[in-house]
């Protein structure tokens, strides 16, 4: 059978020689255990000088340390005399790493404060505008080199783009167009069949669909899946000074990079935004026929009376203009990622909130300014 290994409560015992206050320092120290403080092991003596007396110690940690560190503050503090006697070397090592660490104190917030804090943000807010309105300028200056026949600009790289974020982005968004198309029918049915209203579950499902949720769905999907892709691409070709080499060899960034990704997800987005819509009209048209028991036909005679034309052009003109502020900001994110493996990471996760943010934005624009002109 193993022996038992004993400990001793560590103990700080003091004693007063005159003008000079003896600590004897005995005991086990673990931090995992109560140890004296130093103001505890003071009380209230003021002694011109101190001597620590450590030889009978036995096991220490880092609480021996702080302890220790906690002495030599205080008698820096104090101007007093602080002498170490028997002290292991590591120890005194260790509590010189904490007495030297700069201690943080939490500052109060203040009204300074808070106005600099707003003002950085302002500041910040300002200079990602004009970096953004820049990159839409050159953007445009790209598009007149393009009509002119001047760009470098490569249909190839336009295709294989348009099918990343076209045809391969189809599952995901017809996924969550049906599922989404089927939670607001089924919400919608629970409440209006109370009211023998079922019929209009179609007229909610089909206008919301066609007018918001088709378009914002895709384009949600095509910011977190495309938009991170880009920003990602472009942040580590910035990395390799691959950019820099386009540029050296005189290639335009903008007209071989930038633009070929803006144009597939401008062309692609009111493509997809069509899909969403009829799979969200289908996840409204199962859980009607599932239940609610109205026959399909009526569904669509239902959902055809209330879209017209112009709700459908609304959601259109949203996925177009969500396509570009998607490529926009891929792009601009890509383009001022930092140069290293986590510049990348960090400009992929930037990518998905600015556009996602400015998804947002413009379709609160949209709303009032499709209200005003009573579309």
């Amino acid at each position: 059978m193993a022996p038992l290994v004993t400990t001793s409560p560590a103990c700080a015992a003091t004693s007063r020689e005159g003008e000079v206050l003896v600590v004897r320092l005995t005991g086990d120290w673990r931090i995992t255990e109560s140890t004296p403080r130093w103001s505890q092991a003071l009380a209230a003596h003021r002694p011109r000088r101190v001597v620590l007396h450590a030889e009978e110690i036995g096991g220490w940690d880092s609480s021996l340390a702080l302890f220790l560190s906690a002495a030599r503050l205080w008698s820096a503090a104090q101007k007093i005399e602080l002498v170490e006697e028997g002290l292991p070397p590591e120890v005194g090592r260790l509590a010189t790493l904490l007495v030297t660490k700069p201690q943080v104190a939490a500052q109060n917030l203040r009204l300074a404060d808070f106005v600099a804090v707003v003002g950085a943000a302002t500041h910040k807010i300002w200079q990602e505008t004009k970096d953004l309105a820049q990159l839409l300028g050159e953007c445009a200056y790209s598009l007149g080199r393009f009509i002119r026949g001047q760009a470098q600009f490569r249909w190839r790289d336009c295709f294989t783009e348009m099918q990343q974020c076209g045809a391969l982005a189809l599952p995901i968004v017809g996924l969550i167009s049906f599922l989404v198309g089927v939670i607001m029918a089924y919400q919608a049915a629970v409440q209006l069949r109370q009211f023998g209203a079922d019929i209009y579950v179609a007229d909610l499902v089909g206008l919301s669909v066609v007018r918001e949720m088709g378009p914002m769905m895709a384009a949600i999907v095509l910011a977190g899946r495309t938009g991170a892709a880009f920003a990602a691409t472009l942040g580590n070709m910035q990395a390799n000074e691959e950019i820099d080499a386009l540029e050296t060899l005189g290639v335009s960034p903008i007209d071989f990079l930038v633009m070929p990704r803006i144009m597939a997800l401008f062309l692609m987005m009111p493509l997809l935004a069509l899909y969403a819509n009829f799979l969200g009209i289908m996840g409204g048209l199962v859980v009607t026929a599932s239940i609610l028991d109205i026959p399909s036909s009526l569904y669509w005679i239902e959902t055809k009376s209330i879209i017209d034309l112009s709700d459908l052009s609304t959601g259109l003109i949203k996925a177009a203009t969500f396509g570009l502020i998607i490529g926009l900001c891929a792009c601009l994110r890509g383009l001022q990622a930092e140069r290293s493996a986590v510049g990348a990471g960090r400009a992929a996760t930037a990518a998905v909130v600015t556009s996602t943010l400015l998804i947002i934005v413009s379709d609160s624009v949209f709303a009032v300014i499709f209200n005003i002109l009573g579309w």
